[in-house]
């Protein structure tokens, strides 16, 4: 016979507990709680209005800035360093503070400041906008104030990303044993579609009227933010594993206890500390290897983008030609998880990393040696799309492996320095195309990209050698038994020794 509270019967419910035996039998009975497919709908919306508004933002910024100084790409490059490298300098503060805080405080810190820093940034664009100021210094002032909220906004979209996506989301997979991999995937897809719907959205509206995207992009932040803040204390509220406090073991690093930076020498001991965890954690080659896959122009970014109209693409066809590109992306979210099913993550990941090695290879070689640039350029981009596949294949292989290595109590700060790292290989290239900046160079910047996905592939081979003893077994070819006679077969026997490791 069903119980009710408010009329609603309680098999409508699956309690998610983390320690039974801290709550009575009565309270568990008492306490209702929101069914694994309610709390993972509300961890999805929360994390899709956080990343549509991010999206929105970052590349509404670009084209504001391209309107209030349009003979000059000094303000936008300047803009996009200084808020990469504020991520460079904090992100490992911020991890620290991940670490300590409580759980659902710190995802609100960032979710107000980061919208109160996008509005704030929308209302100077409009200004800088109207063409109303007469002092000519006032202009690069306002600039500045723009550059201070860019880096508030970039700073906590970290600690946002962090904290949900590394720390949240395994805690919720434990509780409601929902699997991490299809938690991980449908995040991704979030992620994929904002990244390709955002931009286009806000162009579009941009081409109408700057002041107009303006507008929109800070009337959507200030209307998604109530929603945000609330949805997430609802899931936090869902799962009592969230509300409790980590337990910090003796055999992490103590930068996880040390006190909110107050100054330099102090936050320079916790950059020192985070950076000291981050490369000697077991989970430290992987998460190299894929911040090493930023170091890249090989991408439908900025760089690319600029080197292929140069060759004669139009603009409808890079609009085409992303679209394709997007949806191969998030189609790894599909095939990914029934690679890990069935390999495991850290052989989905090798397999994901030279799939996209392979194809980036051949397709650098014809871009090369090719003579005709309209048709080294068709290769290129062809290359690039089939590798998005392989590239975010890793990213969702990775992640599990990062999710499941570090501990709970230093996820924040292993996690924010990788951000870090991120940021630091993304300026890298951005100077790539400034050294060599003319459309003719940028077989260059094709090579560095290359080079770092070989150096990225290397690292992560060097990871599963360690990890597994070998790289690849060959299930179904020559095994030896011990009588030293070979055998053919897809299990491997005791005493016998694969061949090639």
């Amino acid at each position: 016979m069903a119980s009710t509270t408010n009329d609603v019967p309680l098999e409508e419910y699956e309690p998610f507990l983390a320690d039974p035996a801290e709550e009575d039998t009565q309270n568990i009975q008492d306490r209702l709680f929101l069914s694994a497919v309610k709390v993972k709908r509300l961890l999805y919306t929360s994390h899709f209005l956080s990343t549509w508004n991010s999206r929105l933002f970052e590349f509404g910024a670009v084209l504001f800035l391209a309107h209030i100084f349009p003979k000059t790409l000094l303000p936008s490059s300047v803009y996009a360093i200084v808020r990469a490298a504020s991520a460079i300098c904090f992100s490992p503060s911020v991890g620290s503070y991940i670490d300590r805080a409580e759980r659902l405080k710190a995802v609100r810190i960032s979710i107000v400041v980061q919208r109160v820093a996008v509005i704030a940034s929308c209302l100077l664009f409009w200004v800088m906008s109207t063409n109303n100021i007469r002092l000519a210094w006032f202009k690069p002032v306002l600039f500045g104030v723009v550059c201070v909220f860019a880096c508030a906004e970039k700073i906590c979209a970290v600690m946002n990303l962090v904290a949900v996506e590394r720390d949240w989301v395994v805690v919720i997979s434990e509780s409601t044993g929902c699997e991490l991999t299809v938690l991980n995937s449908q995040m991704r897809r979030i992620d994929l579609f904002c990244k390709l719907v955002g931009p286009l959205m806000i162009a579009l509206v941009d081409g109408f009227s700057i002041k107009a995207a303006i507008w929109t992009t800070m009337g959507l932040s200030s209307a998604s933010v109530l929603a945000e803040y609330f949805t997430i204390a609802w899931v936090h509220e869902a799962i009592p594993a969230l509300q409790l406090p980590r337990i910090h073991s003796t055999n992490i690093s103590s930068n996880a206890h040390q006190p909110s930076p107050t100054h330099l020498s102090s936050a320079l001991h916790t950059f020192a500390s985070s950076t000291s965890s981050y490369i000697y954690h077991s989970a430290f080659l992987p998460s190299l290897s894929l911040s090493l896959l930023y170091l890249t122009v090989l991408s439908f970014s900025a760089q690319m983008l600029t080197y292929l109209l140069s060759t004669g693409v139009t603009s409808l066809q890079l609009g085409f030609l992303r679209t394709i590109s997007s949806i191969l992306e998030i189609s790894a979210t599909w095939f990914t998880p029934l690679a890990i099913s069935r390999i495991g993550p850290i052989r989905s990941g090798l397999w994901s990393i030279g799939w996209q090695a392979s194809i980036i290879i051949t397709a650098t070689s014809i871009f090369w040696t090719s003579k005709k640039e309209q048709v080294a350029a068709a290769w290129l981009v062809a290359g690039v799309i089939l590798s998005r596949v392989g590239l975010w294949g890793f990213d969702l292989s990775v992640q599990i492996v990062v999710q499941e290595e570090v501990e709970a109590e230093a996820r924040g700060s292993f996690s924010s320095t990788e951000a870090s790292l991120q940021n630091l290989f993304e300026l890298f290239a951005y100077a790539t195309t400034i050294v060599w900046a003319r459309p003719d160079q940028f077989r260059y910047p094709v090579l560095v990209s290359t080079v770092a996905i070989l150096v990225a592939s290397g690292l992560y081979a060097s990871f599963v050698r360690r990890r597994r003893g070998h790289l690849t077994h060959l299930s179904d070819c020559i095994k030896y038994d011990k009588g030293n006679h070979r055998s053919w077969g897809n299990d491997t026997g005791a005493g016998e020794v694969r061949v090639g490791g």
